[in-house]
């Protein structure tokens, strides 16, 4: 589910999300730059050479305007954040004026990332043979005109709960790879080289068994990054089960990261949303998680970005990375530390 101009996020078996309001735009510490390494660059696709991208999806379902909700959560967080997780969908343009002043700030530059659901009105089949050509092609000569930079661009993300397995429902597996090649094939012919495309998927066992769940895939050629959105429920206990959920009902399924392992060796994995929800009877869990990500990032090379889901009102629960003290230190802690300080954004 998506609110206009907000976010939505799902966790493993379909919880869904999207602005809480900021203290007012506030000036987070430049701690990126101070830290970053000139030896460490960014590829063309936006990979870092060192260490991973830090990202939020600021302050979700607040209704927040973008750029006070950013400031707020970098100020709560007390360090700038790598990448900007936005959301839009139908015919809305994209990046808005407030995204491109936040991607160019001269100060603190930040990269977009972009959730796009082209329209909830048209099946994928629809889409795929051409039906929204020319919302395509309007939003193809925005981007020439507005925004050179490189972005990432996710398509219609968390596909998996949406698949109609129907023979004329227009919205099984394989129709959303194919509409998936024809926005993002359709964009490049319009002129947009510029963005990174990312398939995200949801990150669960439950989806991941299903018969078609290979077949959303679009292929190499459109796709850049692999993503995943897995949230903290009562199932997981630290960063390891987060990345690599498994349930005993689908006991061949060996997680989402090592399965992205196998099948996409050369691409980089985006966490391009995760969040932990309060437990009420382990007031100290939110801190405890927040610091076995510090103590088992690395061992995930692969993933090279990671954009946490922040919002005090999400459908399953609180995912604020400072509800409560322990837990503001230790995501502070985190995301000042050198592995997320090490390659510096790219300029505009």
């Amino acid at each position: 589910m998506l609110i206009t101009g907000l976010a939505a996020c799902s966790d493993a078996e379909g919880a869904h999300t999207s602005q809480r309001p900021a203290q007012g735009p506030v000036q987070a510490p430049t701690t990126k730059s101070a830290a970053a390494s000139p030896a460490c660059t960014a590829t063309s696709r936006l990979i870092p050479s060192c260490g991973a991208w830090w990202g939020l999806a600021p302050e979700v379902f607040t209704g927040a305007p973008v750029e006070q909700a950013l400031h707020g959560a970098e100020s709560r967080m007390g360090a700038a954040a790598d990448v900007l997780h936005v959301y839009h969908r139908g015919s809305e343009l994209f990046p808005t004026d407030a995204e491109v002043r936040l991607a160019r700030d001269p100060a603190r530059p930040r990269l977009l990332m972009i959730n796009w659901k082209p329209s909830f009105d048209h099946t994928w089949s629809e889409i795929a043979e051409g039906a929204l050509d020319g919302r395509i092609d309007r939003l193809a000569a925005y981007l020439r005109r507005t925004f050179p930079e490189r972005f990432f661009l996710t398509l219609h993300h968390e596909p998996e709960n949406d698949v109609d397995s129907s023979s004329d429902s227009g919205m099984r597996a394989i129709d959303y790879a194919a509409m998936f090649r024809h926005v993002v094939l359709r964009l490049r012919a319009g002129g947009v080289k510029n963005a990174v495309v990312v398939m995200t998927y949801m990150g669960a066992p439950n989806w991941a068994a299903k018969s078609w769940f290979e077949d959303l895939y679009p292929g190499d050629d459109v796709v850049d990054w692999v993503a995943m959105d897995p949230y903290a429920d009562d199932r997981v206990h630290d960063f390891d089960g987060l990345v690599n959920k498994t349930r005993k009902e689908y006991p061949e399924w060996p997680g989402f990261y090592r399965w992205m392992q196998a099948r996409f060796p050369g691409k980089p994995v985006m966490v391009a949303e995760w969040g932990v929800f309060e437990r009420p009877r382990d007031g100290a869990f939110k801190r405890k998680f927040f610091e076995s990500v510090l103590a088992q990032i690395k061992r995930y090379p692969q993933i090279k970005a990671l954009i946490y889901f922040d919002s005090p009102q999400a459908p399953r629960g609180d995912t604020s990375f400072d509800s409560d003290p322990g837990a503001d230190k230790a995501f502070t802690e985190l995301a000042r530390d050198p592995y997320f300080r090490s390659t510096p954004v790219p300029r505009p």
